[in-house]
Order: structure tokens, then sequence, then C-alpha cells
């Protein structure tokens, strides 16, 4: 077999290093409309050969990896899908990429979201072993073939990942809160030290905490942008949800109400009982 992937970014190239240790594929591909990255991703061994989109589309498995407002324009621009081709989506967020897939085409694709990765992206953050050992969703596979579900089910087994199955609205509304919110908190944690008059002040007394919670505000804004954009509704949502909690925090502090706001911590100490 030979497999396609389009977009050579941490995502992309880290699934061209795991496909390479499956031995599955005879030869990878890759595709990316930014020539750098094309570049990088052959110098660092990611694919064996960056081609033009036509011969991306005659690959056996395909897997899409890029920003999600730019997949929704790949995934038109698909023509001559042969019958037994698998194309896997890897995006962040679902009910919109499932939405705007064709229907004469939809049988051939299997829409997954790897739960894995680092705040850095692009070529350069392409890492051995991403997926090793973490979790892949599944949704809405009842809408794919059975083909190409076992074939895909059988890649992600072979590069060490556990499946788990979701229909695409409750992966969205569960992932907004996992996922998404945490992005748009540490992005708003490092604007808020960068808005003070001498933020460089503050970062040189900087320990591990805040770094631990600013460390995805390096993350792709592009990429991110896409994901907040296609999961709206469930962000906000969400958003409130936290407002609601910092409101709480806030009149705590502000009644001096120190026993309630030991409560208040303690109850958010039990959420690592479940991890």
């Amino acid at each position: 077999m030979q497999a396609g992937i389009i977009g050579l970014g941490l995502i992309g190239g880290s699934m061209g290093l795991a496909l390479r240790e499956t031995k599955m594929f005879k030869r990878i591909f890759g595709f990316d409309i930014n020539p750098l990255h094309c570049q990088q991703a052959l110098s660092l061994g990611l694919v064996d050969e960056c081609v033009d989109f036509n011969q991306i589309q005659e690959c056996d498995v395909i897997f899409l990896a890029t920003p999600l407002e730019a997949m929704i324009q790949v995934i038109k621009q698909f023509k001559t899908i042969a019958k037994t081709t698998t194309i896997i989506d890897l995006g962040g967020a679902k009910e919109k990429i499932i939405a705007s897939i064709p229907k004469k085409i939809r049988k051939n694709f299997v829409c997954a979201h790897p739960m894995s990765g680092t705040e850095n992206f692009g070529p350069n953050a392409a890492l051995q072993g991403l997926f090793d050992g973490k979790i892949v969703i599944l949704t809405d596979i009842e809408q794919s073939g059975e083909f190409q579900v076992a074939l895909a089910k059988q890649i992600f087994v072979e590069i060490g990942m556990r499946i788990i199955k979701m229909d695409s609205k409750d992966h969205d509304k569960h992932i907004a809160f996992i996922s998404h919110l945490p992005h748009i908190i540490s992005f708003a944690l490092a604007n808020t030290v960068l808005s003070q008059e001498e933020p460089q002040n503050i970062l040189a007394l900087i320990g591990g905490g805040f770094k631990d919670m600013s460390r995805i505000a390096k993350s792709s804004p592009i990429m991110w942008r896409d994901v907040f954009i296609q999961n709206k509704e469930n962000l906000l949502d969400c958003i409130d949800c936290f407002e609601k909690e910092i409101a709480r925090a806030k009149t705590l502090l502000q009644n001096k109400d120190w026993e309630e706001l030991v409560k208040w911590m303690a109850k958010a100490n039990t959420l690592h009982d479940f991890l």
C-alpha cells in the first residue's frame, strides 16, 4: 500500500514517522502548500517524496492533517477517489468537517481525532512515538465503509493507539472542555501578563506553575483559530462555565470567606481521582 499525508506539520509529520515504523506502506507521500514544509519533511525523513495533489489522490490511504478550515477546502478537491481508498481526517473538531464531506465519498472517510500533540508546530515539531499509548477517537463511523473502518483501526493499533468510538456532536462538546477551553485559557493567561507595563520583570520571576499553565499558549494560532471557529458554540458554553467559577473565587476572596475558599479548592483536588 501507499500512504499520502496532506499537511506536514506536527501531526502529519509525526504520522509519517509512525507509519514508517509499521512497515505497512511501501511508500509514504506528502503534500503541503508551503514549499518549505515539503523541504523540511523530506530532510527529516517524515515522508519519502512530496508530490502534487493529484498524485496524493492515488494513494491507498490519505491522512488529512491541515488546519480545519483548510481541511474543508481540501475535501472539496477530491475528484478521482477509488471505492477502496481510505481517507482519515485527524482534526480536533468533527461536526463541521463531517458535514462538509460529499455524500459520494462519505464511505471513504474515517473521521479520527488522535488525542496527542505538543505546543510546537511545523515539520520540525514532528516526534517519533507521538501517538504511542494515546487515545484516538473515531466519530460517526457508522457512516463510513466497513473496509475503511477496519483499515483505519488496524493502522491506529499498529501505531500504538487506543481506540474510542463517539458521536461527533458529543465529541465536540466534550473536547471543548478538556482541550479547547484549556488552550484559550492559556492564551488569555499569557496575554494577561504581557499586557502589564513591565511584563519582562514579572516573567523574570516565573516558576513551574506559570510555565505549566502557559506552555500551550505557544501553540499555532492558525490551527487553534480554526478549531475555535468550528467549535465556537461549545467553546462559548465552556467559557461561560469557567467565568462562573472565576466569579465564585473572586466573590470568596472579596468576602474573605477563607473556609469556603478552601472547600472550593478541595473540590478541585478531587478531579485527579478520575485521572
